[in-house]
């Protein structure tokens, strides 16, 4: 396969990162060339999940590459076309509302700006609360628009927490894949996780 250069962007949901760092091991492996990008106030905020610092080191590691956590720094993506395919994983609910509303206020938000600047695919990982609330109109309008996939995602606690989604983070190099060729992961709407085997 030629390289694809994949830009792989964190925002805020902590509680996924340890879901979503083996997710980007996989997209390294499978791809070569992997910028890591992270939203400025993923880089500024330690949380129970752990220190943001330890988390971008980390993503240097498996990138080999410096983290972009600024607009500054992902502002030349777009006109230095630097990259093939965007991945945002985890997706937040603020993230969605921005592109939805065409936000770039976010490195994160200007990396997929720059991308669809150049008519190239955006593959969004959401994990949000409010994904059949708040976020619904959002999702909805990225839905629409193109140039914008989504990793197949589900109701994560549909009892506890009835409103949220998150993404299978181990189909994100197959949604990749599927939006380099301009089509949509199916399906896109998953049934509920399995429950453990208890003997």
């Amino acid at each position: 396969m030629e390289q694809v250069r994949v830009g792989f962007a964190f925002c805020g949901s902590f509680c996924t990162y340890d879901q979503v760092m083996p997710a980007l091991e996989r997209a390294k492996a499978r791809y070569g060339a992997v910028t890591p990008i992270i939203s400025e106030k993923s880089a500024d905020t330690d949380t129970r999940f752990g220190a943001a610092h330890e988390f971008m080191r980390e993503m240097e590691r498996i990138c080999d590459r410096r983290v972009i956590d600024s607009i500054q720094k992902a502002e030349p993506i777009g006109p230095q076309k630097l990259l093939d395919v965007l991945v945002i994983a985890p997706c937040t609910g603020s993230t969605l509302a921005r592109l939805a509303n065409g936000f770039s206020d976010t490195s994160v938000t200007m990396a997929a700006k720059a991308m669809w600047r150049n008519g190239r695919p955006v593959v969004l990982a959401v994990s949000t609360n409010d994904g059949l609330s708040g976020s619904a109109k959002n999702i909805a309008a990225l839905l629409d628009k193109k140039n914008v996939y989504f990793v197949p995602y589900r109701q994560d606690d549909p009892v506890k927490k009835p409103t949220s989604l998150v993404a299978d983070f181990t189909q994100i190099n197959a949604a990749v894949d599927a939006a380099l060729e301009g089509r949509q992961l199916q399906p896109l709407l998953l049934g509920p996780a399995e429950e453990p085997a208890h003997g």
